[in-house]
């Protein structure tokens, strides 16, 4: 089964992809200049990867987690998946996580490699690896 996950957030779609369910790859965040090109973007991407499970972090805990629980609610209603199970998993610190994992591999810029970092520590954990 080809399983996907995205972490989103307001500048950046942290992206990463299992084709098998035992490795998980970081792939190119998807820049996010608005919601509607973003989600044409995170599409474009399970509709090319034949994606059949899309797992998506949500944040547990703090002080806008309703609040951003409606935002990724409403992003992925603005994906129109049709052929794709959802699920959501707790994304609690994965970016804290990405940041620790890479430190020293590369640097830290606004490019959305620890975006795709915390999408590949959220997609290991729904898949237990």
């Amino acid at each position: 089964m080809k399983i996907a996950s995205i972490d989103v957030g307001l500048k950046r779609i942290g992206v990463a992809l299992s084709l098998d369910a035992n490795i998980v790859f970081p792939q190119d965040a998807i820049l996010r200049k608005n919601r509607n090109q973003a989600a044409r973007d995170v599409k474009a991407f399970l509709v090319e990867w034949e994606i059949e499970q899309l797992v998506v972090g949500l944040p547990k805990g703090g002080s806008s987690e309703e609040e951003m629980e409606r935002r990724i609610k409403h992003f992925v209603s603005l994906l129109e998946l049709e052929n794709i199970e959802v699920a959501y998993q707790d994304e609690y610190g994965s970016s804290v996580e990405a940041k620790e994992i890479t430190k020293g591999v590369f640097r830290h810029k606004k490019d959305g490699k620890i975006d795709s970092m915390a999408a590949k520590i959220i997609l290991e954990r729904w898949l237990g690896i």
